[in-house]
């Protein structure tokens, strides 16, 4: 084992004993649960949303025993403890490493039933649209049993179909739609124009894909100019022309005060001026007046 793979497999051990306690703990359930009718399935795993207090792994094993019992009456398949065990590990957020053929879209069901209590949204990430495509219709009997709702979104849709895709419990879709919804709706003008919820939980397929490989290309986009009444600057012109405007005749007035008052102040002291050099010169021939009549 290479030194990278026993890092990555610290605590594993651990783990895996744990997980195991869970499995068998789904299994003792299984019988319990095939009694129930297909209504009191539905009921009691939406029931569940009210034990969640934001722990996922508070309701795991009960969640699970539903999930299983559904996928048994929709699809006539039954999870295998290996697949119970995937389904806990992506979970708890990590990665599951499943080879071809194992189930891998059928273990992603565990988790994102359950995620999808939460009523605030899961992504399903794949490569492809025939893949997201494919995944949704064929899991989406699992989940309409236990009373979720599936959306799916693709490159044709307009934002009205968007924004009922992602208001889904579940949906499907690559990553590049995903990444390009989420940068449209950061150029969006106003709320009434985003298509995303707040991001909850996501189940990503083929990770080391989107993640390493797809990950290398970055996304672009450009937003067309807008035009007419949407136009920024035609927006703001009117605005600002009227801002100017005032400013001018605000300023132009301030001067014409500024002006008139200074000409009033020049006359005043020019007036007392012209008093003062009276006065001055009548005291100067009243002193030389005085000097004759001495």
């Amino acid at each position: 084992m290479s030194i990278f793979k026993k890092v990555l497999s610290v605590g594993s051990g651990k783990l895996a004993s744990e997980l195991n306690d869970v499995v068998q703990a789904i299994n003792d359930k299984e019988k319990e649960i095939e009694l129930f009718s297909d209504e009191e399935i539905k009921l009691n795993f939406q029931d569940l949303s009210k034990k969640l207090n934001g722990d996922p792994q508070s309701i795991e094993i009960e969640a699970f025993a539903y999930i299983r019992e559904a996928a048994k009456r929709t699809l006539g398949q039954r999870h295998y403890d290996v697949q119970l065990f995937g389904g806990l590990v992506l979970l708890r957020n990590k990665i599951a490493e499943m080879k071809t053929g194992e189930g891998k879209t059928f273990v992603s069901t565990l988790p994102i039933s359950l995620m999808a209590l939460f009523k605030k949204g899961v992504h399903v990430v794949t490569v492809n649209e025939y893949l997201a495509k494919r995944d949704a219709e064929w899991m989406s009997p699992i989940y309409n049993f236990l009373g979720l709702e599936v959306g799916l979104i693709h490159s044709n849709q307009n934002p009205e179909e968007k924004n009922q895709a992602y208001k889904k419990d579940i949906t499907y879709g690559t990553n590049n739609e995903f990444g390009f919804d989420y940068l449209r709706d950061n150029m969006a003008h106003n709320k009434d124009d985003l298509v995303q919820r707040k991001h909850n939980y996501a189940i990503v397929d083929e990770v080391d894909s989107v993640l390493v490989d797809d990950a290398r290309t970055p996304l672009i986009i450009s937003g067309p100019t807008p035009l007419g009444d949407r136009h920024e600057y035609d927006q703001l012109k009117p605005k600002i022309s009227s801002l100017v405007n005032n400013q001018k005749t605000l300023m132009n007035k301030v001067l014409a005060d500024a002006k008139a008052y200074i000409n009033a102040m020049n006359k005043l002291i020019l007036k007392r001026k012209k008093a003062d050099d009276s006065k001055s010169v009548l005291q100067t021939s009243n002193e030389k007046l005085d000097k004759h009549v001495i």
